[in-house]
Formats: structure tokens, C-alpha cells, sequence
């Protein structure tokens, strides 16, 4: 099985990026920041980790649009909820 060096070249790039992200949110806990900056910053970086791994290690960037919308989806709700625990939790 003969691999396509771009597509190699392409997720050494997205994996660099995965690195990058978790350790700038582990920066961000390092620094023990708090408040609703910090926790946005830290939702925001995740939700794009997912989506990179989703459409790309997952393969759903060449998916039908249904499956990457449900996906899509799935991530932003979830994202949602967590939000709404954070500022539940804030009063």
C-alpha cells in the first residue's frame, strides 16, 4: 500500500496543531486562570480539538454533509451544556 506523502504532510500538520492547543489550555490550568475568559478560552480550544479530530482522524471531512453536520452538532451542543453548567454553578 503505496501512502500520499501531502496527505502525511497534511495530518503531521493537524497533529502539531492538536499538540499546540492542549498545551496551550494546560498552559492556561498551569497558570491556575479562572473567570469566564479562561473557561471560554479553554471551551473555544476544545471544541476545535474535536472538530479537527473529527474531520480529519476520523474522517469525516470527505463525509456526506449529514454525518459532518450530526458530528458538528453533537459537538456544539455539548459545548452548550457545559456552558450552562459553568454559569449554573456561578450563582
Amino acid at each position: 500500500m503505496k501512502t500520499d506523502p501531502t496527505a502525511v504532510r497534511a495530518l503531521t500538520v493537524i497533529w502539531l496543531l492538536l499538540v499546540a492547543l492542549t498545551l496551550m489550555t494546560f498552559t492556561v490550568g498551569e497558570m491556575q486562570l479562572t473567570g469566564p475568559a479562561a473557561v471560554s478560552f479553554v471551551l473555544a480550544m476544545t471544541l476545535l480539538k474535536s472538530q479537527l479530530v473529527a474531520s480529519w482522524f476520523m474522517g469525516l471531512r470527505r463525509a456526506p454533509i449529514l454525518f459532518r453536520a450530526i458530528m458538528t452538532g453533537y459537538l456544539v451542543v455539548v459545548t452548550a451544556f457545559i456552558i450552562i453548567a459553568y454559569l449554573v454553578g456561578l450563582e
